[in-house]
């Protein structure tokens, strides 16, 4: 059995997260025999919604719809909730959307230290504001329809994830990664390697 791993994804909305996760994904699926859990809170979210018809679901549903921002506990429930459902500690953990804000990283990080995760990946996909509005513009998707919307998602993560970025950037226990997600998917996805495995 090959040696878990952990791999953190931060980045602007556009910045390619989710592409370059997957992209990672296949690359550990052709050298690694362990398996992975991949976990995106955007789109759990978006399944949540689309599933359940309670109380809960319908309020999560009325937060999207108007552009607002989900309360701190919500994305903490969804992927603390599929981390303890499903993970074995031995595959490897792809998380991907999680920690938006300064208040969840210590939780992540007590998530980290509780399941003996040893030194996870954070992999951030550096972007400029402008580069990441045009990508938003590009890919159509039903929540980025509005340019306020756009810009909106693009501020939240100077004033918010950057902060929680930063705390695990600041710690010894995570290996950051900073890669130029101004280039093109293949060279992004190459960096990322290079930078993790040393290929």
């Amino acid at each position: 059995m090959d040696k878990q791993q952990t791999f953190i994804f931060f980045g602007r909305s556009g910045s390619g997260k989710g592409t370059q996760a997957k992209l990672l994904i296949e690359h550990l699926n052709k050298v690694k025999s362990n398996g992975n859990l991949y976990i995106e809170t955007g789109q759990q979210f978006r399944n949540f919604i689309a599933k359940e018809h309670n109380h809960s679901a319908n309020l999560t549903r009325k937060v999207l719809d108007e552009g607002g921002l989900m309360p701190v506990f919500m994305p903490i429930w969804l992927w603390t909730g599929i981390i303890v459902d499903k993970f074995t500690g031995k595959e490897d953990l792809i998380l991907d959307g999680l920690c938006r804000r300064k208040d969840e990283a210590p939780v992540l990080d007590s998530a980290v230290k509780f399941f003996g995760l040893e030194k996870p990946n954070i992999i951030y996909i550096n972007t400029g504001k402008e580069w990441s509005l045009e990508r938003l513009r590009d890919r159509g998707r039903e929540d980025d329809d509005k340019e306020e919307d756009m810009l909106r998602k693009l501020n939240w993560f100077d004033w918010n994830v950057m902060p929680a970025m930063s705390y695990f950037h600041e710690s010894p226990d995570y290996n950051f990664i900073e890669v130029n997600g101004e280039k093109s998917i293949e060279e992004v996805h190459a960096e990322i390697i290079q930078k993790i495995f040393g290929k």
